[in-house]
């Protein structure tokens, strides 16, 4: 299993499968285009296809080529799905006789990831002996040690600083959120709501405020995924509100020291790296479940660990906030990360909150293990028909049209 700087990567929204993923792979194209290149081709697939225009999938690849100042065009195919994921993309470049100088494949695969077909893409290598949550809770158990303490022991104490960077990433989304009204970007023309769900949160008693609050942060963080401004994925741009959301509510409302939330960040990556690892964070894969769900486990998790919960009452906790989103689809409504996106990620950020109450008032002895849930949201996620993945063509898209 990978360094959970695999789960945060810090970037521009609003997709991390059709934005940063297609521009890193632009980037990596640009690196080996020859000097003979008269012209670039770019060709979309599947899912990435079909709601490219809403993720601005075609903008994130303009920025990297146009500057070259070469010719390019880039083309469609939303009914052609290749075999290895539904997020695929073909680069091709040609010589001023039209020969064709070099071609190469890409797999998007989820959180800002890619996959070049016939390289080893792999930029960090395996270093978790264990990649499965209740072997790495046994272990916790047995040694007296803490999920975040595992994960220092994996990554080395410069993963502090690491998480240092993501942290102060997220305080500043969630803080530029709140500070910004008016209108998201795209043909819904949807309002921001941050800011008035934070002033609303404050004229409330003390339950009514900490919720209206929690959907204030997490609002803010996603509608600033939705206007391509910086966030960090957790695991994903279109679950990117959930974690912060949490987090950043915990800070400010019981004044926790930053090094316990840093803590709890490793914690919840390593939740969002064990799903990684054995499913898929991928709304194309697997849906929704995959994104937001992971996050509200991730999320749940990084609560627990704040409240004072043993390693199996944080897994629990992840395991619920999972369990309560299996077999959620990926619909956006004309492709865009808004609809249902941005409402489910605050929705997401309470359950986490509650999932947190309720291990904390458990043992930790519970039927289902977060290990077999990830197993079965995997096959969930596999039996799930390709219209309710990131399509945009089913579910509560299916009546928007929106062509690209």
């Amino acid at each position: 299993m990978k360094s959970i700087k695999e789960i945060y990567r810090i970037g521009l929204g609003p997709s991390s499968s059709h934005t940063m993923g297609p521009r890193e792979a632009a980037l990596r194209f640009l690196s080996r285009l020859s000097p003979s290149a008269s012209s670039v081709q770019v060709t979309l697939y599947g899912s990435l296809a079909a709601t490219g225009k809403g993720h601005m999938t075609d903008v994130a690849i303009e920025s990297v080529l146009r500057p070259t100042g070469l010719p390019f065009e880039i083309l469609w195919e939303p009914e052609i799905f290749l075999p290895y994921h539904p997020n695929a993309l073909r680069f091709k470049s040609f010589s001023q006789s039209g020969d064709l100088l070099d071609e190469m494949l890409v797999y998007s695969i989820g959180g800002g990831a890619i996959k070049i077909e016939g390289e080893e893409t792999d930029d960090l290598p395996d270093i978790y002996p264990m990649s499965h949550m209740t072997d790495i809770m046994h272990y916790c158990e047995n040694t007296g040690k803490s999920y975040w303490e595992y994960v220092e022991e994996c990554e080395g104490p410069e993963i502090w600083d690491y998480l240092a960077t993501v942290w102060a990433a997220m305080k500043n989304a969630v803080e530029r959120g709140l500070a910004s009204e008016g209108r998201l970007p795209g043909p819904l023309n949807l309002s921001r709501k941050a800011a008035q769900y934070y002033i609303k949160a404050e004229a409330y008693r003390e339950n009514m405020k900490s919720r209206g609050l929690t959907f204030a942060y997490a609002l803010a963080v996603c509608e600033e995924n939705a206007s391509g401004g910086e966030i960090v994925t957790a695991p994903t741009c279109g679950s990117c509100g959930v974690v912060p959301g949490v987090l950043y509510h915990i800070w400010k409302s019981r004044d926790v020291p930053e090094r316990r939330i840093l803590r709890a960040l490793a914690t919840a990556g390593l939740v969002g790296n064990v799903v990684k690892e054995n499913a898929s964070i991928s709304g194309a894969e697997v849906g929704c479940q995959g994104e937001v769900g992971v996050a509200c486990a991730m999320a749940a998790a990084a609560a627990n660990q704040i409240f004072g919960g043993s390693p199996s009452q944080i897994e629990y906790a992840a395991e619920m906030g999972l369990e309560h989103h299996l077999g959620m689809t990926c619909d956006p409504v004309c492709g865009l990360v808004q609809i249902p996106c941005i409402e489910r990620n605050a929705y997401a950020a309470a359950r986490a909150l509650d999932a947190n109450i309720y291990s904390a008032f458990s043992d930790g002895v519970h039927r289902v293990s977060f290990d077999k849930l990830v197993h079965v949201m995997k096959e969930t996620g596999h039996d799930l028909p390709s219209l309710y993945k990131e399509t945009g063509a089913g579910g509560l898209a299916k009546d928007f049209n929106f062509s690209v």
